[in-house]
């Protein structure tokens, strides 16, 4: 389920991106933001009703959410960069990123985001 909500998310983020870049004329910098944020809050939404199921508060879990969120980002960034810097093409370092910040994005969420501190 986690990994299927992140693709829906990912094809949001591209389609917001497309739409505003082509249709409205927005600058691409702009519309992937734009993009990756919707992405990121159907992320959230579908992952907090559906996957994890949770009741924790909103004002825990979304600050929580964007931690592990950036620190992905963070992971998949190194990983693709020292990927380059020993000369494996940059989509080995992208698949591998891709499963490593999959599994931790999931076991991060699963026992820090989407867990009711009022329960714990």
């Amino acid at each position: 389920m986690f990994a299927s909500v992140g693709a829906v998310g990912t094809l949001l983020h591209y389609a917001v991106l497309f739409v505003l870049v082509e249709y409205l004329g927005v600058p691409a910098p702009i519309a992937a933001a734009f993009g990756a944020f919707i992405g990121a809050a159907f992320n959230y939404l579908l992952n907090y009703r559906f996957t994890f199921r949770s009741s924790a508060r909103h004002g825990v879990a979304v600050p929580r959410f964007a931690t592990v969120a950036f620190l992905g980002l963070l992971i998949n960034w190194s990983i693709v960069a020292l990927a380059v810097w020993l000369g494996v093409h940059s989509m080995i370092g992208q698949i591998v990123a891709t499963a490593l910040v999959l599994v931790l994005g999931f076991l991060a969420n699963q026992v820090w985001t989407f867990v009711d501190s009022r329960k714990a």
